[in-house]
């Protein structure tokens, strides 16, 4: 399966594709026994995406030939054992792409001539991705992390690592003992190429930045570059760069609580000011409306809120999964609209939107 999403492979992902551009989404499961139904559904619905590939006159022999092969070889690389709550295979024309999410989809199969992401484009929202920089004289560590995990990134050119210097005897007699590591001219050279790797970083994919190292690293960083004074939080603790993912969740734990309260109560805070300026949507009907004519500024929505519609012309009315028309990953659909329109999306605890049916929004006007 493919590696944490980020807005730019979300943006590449959107991109119009030759037609058949094929979209199984289905929820997954994490514990037994509902895990024990998940490769029964995904055989029925591959075997469904085949069918309607075979079945219409609009794709070509060679076309179809490709897509059914790009199709069996995205199967073997889904990866059940370690499901999330939702699994996405894409495939189109000389492409396939299988995506695990940590937010439950709708069972459906979608032929058109782009992808159907909503549902990664909501998760991705949802999961609340940030960055650590681990930062010692020798060694520098980026992890990636969202709500569930933390996994030591290999790409960007990280880690990075240099050899130790050898130690000038002279210098240490003359000083009366060990020189500061983090005075060596070659160790801020090191650092400020860590400053411009995490640059590039971020530029390609912004999320909340946490440094963490040991009081001189961090100070050091902060003297030779701009990125480490700009973060989110810089945090005193030593030894992450050598740590693994657990003892990174655990010292990253506090701060991650700390920015989600205070992230909650601005987003109500916004909710309350909007509401006083008569800038305000409550209600799946009204915020899904306001979503559709690009009004929404900062969207709240509760965590784990879901429901199934259908739209009678005019509003969205309640509806059973099975019926005509049904929509049952409209939130994910509103989700979407918001952030292509600029719109900040912030998700809250259930049970605190109550009042407001479970998702509301501040409007542009």
């Amino acid at each position: 399966m493919h590696p944490t999403l980020s807005p730019t492979t979300l943006t590449k992902l959107r991109r119009p594709r030759p037609y058949p551009a094929v979209s199984i989404v289905m929820p997954t499961h994490r514990r037994e026994p509902d895990n024990a139904k998940d490769p029964v559904r995904l055989r029925t619905l591959l075997a469904e995406a085949k069918e309607k590939v075979q079945a219409d006159p609009a794709v070509s022999r060679t076309d179809r030939i490709d897509v059914l092969e790009q199709l069996d070889q995205a199967l073997l690389e889904v990866d059940l054992v370690h499901a999330e709550d939702g699994l996405a295979i894409l495939a189109a024309p000389g492409e396939h792409q299988v995506w695990s999410f940590a937010r439950t989809a709708p069972a459906r199969v979608v032929l058109s001539d782009t992808f159907l992401t909503r549902n990664l484009v909501a998760a991705q929202a949802a999961e609340r991705p940030y960055w650590v920089l681990a930062v010692a004289a020798d060694r520098v560590v980026l992890w990636g992390g969202n709500q569930d995990r933390v996994t030591k990134e290999t790409g960007y050119g990280f880690p990075l690592e240099r050899t130790p210097d050898t130690p000038d005897p002279q210098r240490q007699e003359r000083t009366g003992g060990t020189p500061s590591t983090f005075r060596d001219e070659e160790t801020k050279t090191f650092l400020r190429q860590a400053d411009t790797e995490i640059g590039k970083v971020l530029a390609a994919d912004t999320r909340p930045l946490y440094v963490v190292g040991d009081a001189a690293a961090l100070a050091l960083l902060d003297a030779v570059g701009s990125i480490s004074r700009a973060a989110t939080e810089q945090i005193p603790h030593g030894g992450l760069a050598q740590a693994d993912a657990e003892t990174v969740r655990q010292v990253l734990a506090p701060a991650l609580r700390s920015r989600a309260d205070r992230e909650i109560s601005d987003a109500l805070d916004q909710l309350d000011a909007a509401r006083g300026r008569h800038e305000f949507a409550a209600g799946l009907d009204e915020v899904w409306q306001a979503a559709g004519d690009g009004r929404i500024t900062h969207l709240v929505v509760e965590e784990q809120f879901r429901t199934t519609v259908r739209d009678d012309g005019k509003h969205l009315v309640p509806a059973e999964s099975d019926a005509p028309g049904a929509r049952e990953d409209i939130v994910d659909e509103v989700i979407e609209r918001s952030l292509d329109t600029g719109a900040q999306v912030t998700f809250v605890p259930d049970g605190t939107l109550t009042d407001a049916g479970q998702v509301a929004a501040a409007l542009r006007y």
